[in-house]
């Protein structure tokens, strides 16, 4: 077994999280903050704007069962890597798409990556490609969002499909 870590924001990190809490091989899925200049920021903060920061999630996975490539094959099929600073409805720089790699072997796999689905997107991709920044989990009640609360507006219309996306694309990845 070889864990690793990926560092992911596309969106919102409910989306993201409730996907990859479904992948087999994913160990831990966190939700948090990273690319900003404010220390321990607050959700109302990185709401604002004003620190830097984007919304991702931090994956904890083992490569023999899912690898870093199929992480990110999963990346670019549940969000818009077109839209700067957006996704959907959400707008600002906390919503960018953006890949903050933890190895040269990462961005590497990265950088074949974004270049293989610019084939697949009409729109040029957008995603930011970076070193690991410092990463701040995100309040507790952000964590397991989706799944404490599948009824809410914004998980019934926008991470409810994402997810349902995701299964359809990803049967046989899912650990259900």
């Amino acid at each position: 077994m070889a864990i690793e870590i990926a560092t992911l924001g596309g969106g919102c990190f409910w989306c993201l999280e409730a996907v990859y809490q479904e992948l087999s091989g994913v160990q831990q899925v966190e939700s948090g903050y990273s690319g900003g200049q404010l220390p321990n920021p607050t959700y109302a903060q990185v709401c604002e704007g004003s620190t830097g920061h984007a919304e991702v999630v931090r994956l904890t996975f083992d490569d023999t069962i899912v690898s870093y490539r199929q992480i990110l094959e999963i990346f670019f099929i549940i969000h818009d890597p077109t839209t700067l600073n957006r996704q959907g409805n959400d707008c600002g720089s906390q919503y960018r798409s953006v890949i903050y790699y933890h190895s040269a072997q990462q961005k590497d796999t990265a950088q074949h990556v974004i270049k293989e689905m610019a084939n697949v997107w009409d729109a040029p991709i957008v995603t930011e490609l970076c070193p690991e920044q410092p990463y701040y989990k995100a309040e507790d009640c952000h964590q397991n969002y989706f799944r404490k609360h599948p009824e809410q507006g914004y998980c019934a219309f926008v991470v409810a499909p994402k997810l349902e996306k995701f299964r359809s694309i990803f049967a046989g990845k899912s650990k259900g």
